[in-house]
């Protein structure tokens, strides 16, 4: 690959993180893993205390791409009908009509993920993982694009139901935005005197430059030895001390991925060890399942991928 081949997609990236790093202040890293996955066709989990711009950094986004956006707030009484849609009698036709829910669409925002029940939480995991649902006993294809943005909040715990291990399988990564610094907070608050950022927002992207954005990812090229890394990391996490349940190789997939993404962000057309590394810990690290006496001991997800990064020999 050329660098005037990934010029035009890479510059489809650097129009998005420009309108994002624009709204969410303090966040550039995030906004580039985020759009690392976008990229890679992966989906996100956004989990951190409330008000620290979640739900922002989806909406602009969603905002930012011309494409369809739908939002569900979700909450204990909300049904997988709710989401995948329903059949519903017409008399005139005396025959049933399938009305779409609100996963028909290019970028899915699930507020509050965790707040939904456990069976509404299962709808979400065939469409997640291949972009179809089945309803009413046919099978029906997602919209391509289909990018899930899920939000929960840590620190809440009434009426809210823990993702399983299967469904945080699901995310790609999992970022925290945590709070601003003192100077990025004075800059939000005089950015927002008047208006929101949100609603100065101008899509800068098509659908169609999105999917040649994937295109491109899919094309940049990781070595042998670079993808023996990524399982050598992945497969660290399932025999290191203190972890139940290691990464899948669904994981050691979305780290290869995002790692491709990042290297097209960058300019280059191969992937190297300083992409995967980034991209090590929002991947890995969601989906450990840690026993009780590492969880007792305050030894967090983080620490353990951010160790196994530094013991495993990094290919020449």
């Amino acid at each position: 690959m050329t660098a005037a081949l990934v010029s035009s997609p890479r510059e489809t990236y650097l129009r998005l993180q420009g309108v994002l790093c624009g709204v969410v202040r303090g966040q550039d890293r995030n906004v580039r893993r985020l759009l690392a996955a976008l990229a890679s066709g992966g989906h996100v989990l956004l989990d951190d205390f409330p008000g620290t711009g979640k739900t922002t950094l989806a909406k602009a986004l969603a905002r930012s791409l011309s494409a369809r956006f739908t939002r569900i707030q979700c909450t204990p009484d909300l049904l997988p009908s709710d989401i995948l849609g329903v059949a519903i009698f017409n008399q005139k036709s005396s025959d049933f009509e399938f009305h779409e829910g609100p996963v028909f669409t290019n970028i899915l925002l699930a507020d509050e993920i965790n707040r939904a029940s456990p069976r509404t939480q299962s709808a979400l995991l065939e469409a997640m993982a291949e972009a179809q649902v089945s309803v009413e006993g046919e099978r029906r294809v997602l919209p391509d694009p289909f990018f899930v943005i899920a939000t929960q909040n840590p620190v809440e715990f009434r009426g809210t139901y823990p993702l399983p291990e299967a469904q945080m399988d699901r995310f790609a990564i999992q970022l925290e935005l945590g709070y601003l610094a003192p100077e990025e907070e004075t800059a939000m608050l005089g950015a927002q005197m008047r208006a929101h950022p949100l609603d100065r927002i101008e899509p800068c992207a098509t659908v169609g430059d999105l999917l040649e954005l994937r295109r491109a990812v899919q094309d940049v090229r990781i070595s042998e030895e670079l993808r023996r890394y990524v399982v050598d990391l992945v497969g660290a996490t399932r025999s290191v001390a203190g972890v139940r349940l290691g990464a899948s190789p669904r994981a050691s997939l979305s780290l290869m991925k995002t790692s491709q993404a990042l290297a097209l962000f960058d300019g280059r057309d191969c992937v190297t060890p300083d992409a995967v590394q980034e991209m090590a810990v929002p991947t890995l690290a969601h989906r450990l399942v840690l026993d009780p006496q590492a969880q007792f001991s305050g030894i967090s997800r983080r620490s353990l991928v951010e160790d196994i990064i530094r013991r495993i020999p990094v290919p020449a």
